[in-house]
This record gives structure tokens, sequence and C-alpha cells, in this order.
């Protein structure tokens, strides 16, 4: 591989980058289709400007929904007919029993998700909806969710499997609140987000445990704009959704919305 692609790339990113880089030598070369598991929007973009750069190859990227975040690529050489291609995507349907089930969130699915021993990589996005769950999930582990998936956040819940054209989207939520810094910079923004001292959002952010944009950042200094998404491990995220001007005394007026 090139050595000067994996220089535009943070090294977190370079191991994905490798293996992006094979597939679509594999689909130029040797005429090879790879469906990959769920890709998160960074290495969607990763693929895809990888892809780019060769003419022998194309893409189809799904998420089983027009705005889906998370989403399956299928790489193929540049004469096969990606239109109607089976990405093997189904829907797991999680209904809580009783009258509960209003009390789960994003996080107690993809918890029970991963509690049975699922890797994020095949499961896509999960709506929570107001009588229960869609989560999209790879074709080849849905069968094994459906029979083992029984509770989430102690209560009992039923799963059946749906076509993935019965998928029921949720509509994004966003909390949103109006900020007045003194710049731009990510750490003094997500410590107003989050309600921690500078000192304390330091820590995840030097740990590597924020991304912004789905890409990993360590340098606190960084300078957010309109539409850039944070990530913090175990805190959740915001979007940036509109900088409404600067103050008299030159702050920021920034409007944030936090994904609930």
């Amino acid at each position: 591989m090139n050595k000067n692609i994996v220089s535009h790339f943070h090294p977190d990113e370079r191991e994905f980058v490798e293996r992006a880089t094979e597939w679509i030598e594999n689909a130029a070369r040797y005429h090879e289709h790879k469906l990959t598991d769920f890709l998160d929007p960074r290495q969607a973009y990763i693929l895809s400007t990888l892809a780019a750069r060769e003419p022998d190859v194309h893409i189809r990227l799904d998420g089983g929904s027009e705005h889906a975040e998370r989403k399956r690529a299928l790489i193929a050489p540049d004469y096969a007919d990606l239109s109607q291609a089976d990405m093997q995507l189904n829907v797991l349907e999680i209904t809580p029993e009783g009258q509960r089930f209003t009390e789960l969130e994003h996080g107690d699915y993809m918890g029970s998700l991963l509690g049975l021993g699922m890797k994020r990589d095949k499961i896509g996005d999960i709506h929570v909806l107001d009588d229960g769950c869609h989560t999209v999930v790879a074709t080849e582990i849905a069968s094994y969710l459906n029979l083992n998936m029984n509770q989430v956040h102690r209560l009992h819940v039923m799963t059946s499997l749906l076509p993935i054209e019965q998928l029921r989207a949720a509509k994004q939520e966003l909390q949103t609140m109006e900020l007045s810094v003194a710049s731009m910079r990510l750490d003094g923004i997500a410590s107003d987000v989050y309600r921690l001292s500078r000192s304390k959002i330091l820590v995840p952010i030097k740990a590597g445990r924020c991304k912004v944009n789905w890409k990993p950042e360590e340098d606190p200094s960084h300078m957010l704009k309109e539409g850039d998404v944070v990530s913090v491990q175990g805190m959740g995220r915001f979007k940036v959704l509109e900088l409404e001007g600067i103050t008299k005394k030159g702050r920021y007026r920034v409007k944030i919305g936090k994904f609930v």
C-alpha cells in the first residue's frame, strides 16, 4: 500500500485503511466481491475515498434506511450491477412486555445486544420507537439474536425477525442548548456540554476516547465548526448545529444539539 495514503489518516485508522485497500485491490485484480460488516460514517468515507482512486472498482453502501448512520459496503468490479444486490440486512424487532418499555433507551438495547457476545460491527442503527425497538442487524447473526435476546435492562422482551423493507426508522432527536464560549476549542465546548471542568474533560480526550466526525481526536485545542459531531466514550455525543455570532465581549454564541 502507498505509504503516502496511510499518512493522511490517524494511526488508529491505519488498520482499517489497510484492510479497505486490500478489499479494493482484490476487486480490481481478482474480480472479488466483498460485503463488509457495518461501517461508521468515518469508515465509509475512508472506503469511498480509496475506492474513488481505483477506476475498476465501485461500491454500494446500505444501512436499511435513507439516513442510516451505520452501513454495510459491497465492493465489486466496476462491471458488476450492485443495484439489486442482497446486502444481507435484517430487522430485529424487540418488543418489551408490559407498559414499562418507555423506560428503555438506546444504550439499554445496545448493552443487551453486546451482552450476547455480539461485535458492534455486526449491528447497524438502533431505532428506538414508541412501542419497542427496530435494530438493523447482519443476516448472519440475526437468527442467533432472535433466539437468545430475551431481556433488556431487566425487562423481559419478545423478538421477531423482519425483512429490511419493514424497518421503521426512528427520527433522530436532539436536545438543543445555547452556549457562550471563549473559543470553538474542543475541550471548552465539550466541558460545557457534559458539564465537567476543563481539567476533567481533558482526561478522555488525551486518552483517545474522543472522536470528532468519527475520527479519533486527541488534541484538546482542535477547533470545532458547524456540522461537527463529537462523541466521548461513556458520555454520549453532540453536534455543533450553528455558530450564531460573536458577542460584544468577543465570546462565541453556539447552538449545540445533544443526541438523546
